[in-house]
């Protein structure tokens, strides 16, 4: 969490990118608060997602809220084939219904968010539509090709214009 907030320390020292993120950020005792925090939840790990949850109220700012993210993944063509019409329908209603118990539990979750896609594509569109300040997403257990960080965080760690905070 650190050396990753510390090049971010660095980064927002230059001019910033979005112009309306403002933060400090957690470096050297420091603590830090932003003003929206972006994060995407995987459904399949609820116990995971509040401890996120919890994360992300700890660095809120006074007037700061937090946006809930899920991207339900688009099936190849040759899947769908064999499924229901509606099956994309039903995973983001059903991803819907959860983000919103999920926002139940905090008065500072101001949105819940889902769209269907690449999950890393989605989650970099969404944290420029509503310019976040700051995105914190988990990451899953990495194969050879991303021995660190897992595929979505990496992608998304590379290519976002705010911090992005990796819970593993």
């Amino acid at each position: 969490m650190t050396l990753i907030n510390s090049l971010a320390d660095e980064e927002c020292q230059k001019e910033d990118n979005l112009g309306s993120a403002k933060g400090v950020f957690e470096f050297e005792g420091r603590m830090a608060m932003y003003n929206k925090i972006l994060v995407p939840i995987d459904l399949s790990s609820p116990e995971r997602a509040e401890a996120i949850l919890k994360k992300a109220e700890e660095l809120l700012d006074a007037t700061g809220h937090i946006v809930l993210l899920n991207v339900v993944e688009d099936l190849p063509i040759y899947l769908t084939i064999d499924l229901p019409m509606n099956i994309l329908e039903n995973a983001v209603e059903d991803a819907r219904k959860k983000l919103n118990s999920l926002k139940l539990k905090s008065s500072r979750i101001s949105d819940v968010d889902v769209r269907s896609g690449s999950p890393a594509r989605e989650i970099l569109a969404a944290a420029e539509d509503l310019k976040t300040d700051l995105i914190i997403i988990a990451s899953h257990k990495p194969d050879l090709s991303n021995y660190f960080i897992g595929a979505t965080a990496d992608r998304v760690v590379r290519h976002a214009r705010c911090p992005v905070l990796i819970d593993r």
